[in-house]
């Protein structure tokens, strides 16, 4: 059986940065929403950006190895765009890690920092709050 899909899982050498991409690009584009592979870190980023209310939402579409997410962007009332800017911190060819007592703030506590814990992906306010460090994979603002 031939799928009618085109899948999106082709492979790619930094996920995260796939991700931060194509929301930045549907982003400028004033796309309403879009699709992006499915995976379990995709996941844990694409709810952060929801409950800090960067995006409107996420849901999963097709089975098997089809999954997708369908992420639908967020805007104001005039069409300005919740997501400022997205950036790329840790990268593949250079890690870059936090201690707890040294977690980045983004914007002066208006933006996000994604960090990358043993207990899972979560913000640097939590992460904080927490008194835990780890892998700084991104800037939300």
């Amino acid at each position: 059986m031939v799928s009618t899909t085109k899948r999106l899982n082709t492979h790619v050498t930094d996920p995260v940065a796939d991700l931060l991409t194509r929301i930045r690009n549907a982003n400028l584009a004033y796309k309403d929403d879009l699709v992006v592979p499915f995976s379990k870190m995709n996941d844990a980023l694409l709810k952060i950006l929801e409950t800090e209310g960067f995006i409107a939402g996420h849901g999963v579409e097709g089975e098997g190895l089809d999954r997708v997410y369908r992420v639908t962007l967020k805007y104001g009332a005039r069409r300005e765009r919740a997501i400022t800017g997205l950036r790329r911190i840790s990268k593949p060819g250079r890690r870059v890690y936090a201690q707890r007592t040294n977690l980045p703030r983004v914007m002066g506590g208006l933006g996000i920092a994604v960090v990358s814990t043993s207990h899972g992906v979560m913000t640097d306010r939590d992460a904080a709050r927490r008194g835990i460090g780890g892998e700084v994979l991104a800037y939300v603002w």
